[in-house]
């Protein structure tokens, strides 16, 4: 859990392809720090206690870019669209609809991977 809601937040603030580049590693490293007896890349990151982690950060990098402009590519072009079209939307306009989304489908994301992995 605080995987998926620390990614949200964070992809919130910065871009979400940056930080699950950067989030990569942390998790391999913490997949052999619990498999180290395991040395094959691909049955190191495929471990079952390791698969609810890639969920979560997956889960968590994506709908958490949805709760400001700067936190996904994508708000950014559809934002640099809408002023050129002449409506344009300003930080907290995006803020004050995105913020609230995003915490909405990291809620529902929580409960996903808690019924899917945790109960």
């Amino acid at each position: 859990m605080a995987v998926l809601w620390g990614s949200a937040i964070l992809s919130a603030a910065v871009d979400n392809i940056p930080y699950v580049a950067a989030m990569n590693p942390l998790i391999v490293d913490l997949a052999r720090s619990l498999h180290h007896e395991i040395s094959d890349y691909a049955t190191l990151v495929h471990q079952p206690d390791i698969i609810p982690l890639w969920w979560a950060l997956a889960l968590g990098a994506c709908l958490g870019g949805n709760g400001t402009i700067i936190g996904a590519s994508a708000n950014v072009v559809i934002v640099d669209m809408a002023r050129k079209a002449g409506h344009p939307i300003s930080f907290w306009q995006f803020f004050k609809f995105g913020f609230p989304v995003m915490l909405g489908s990291v809620l529902m994301s929580a409960l996903y991977l808690w019924f899917l992995f945790l109960r």
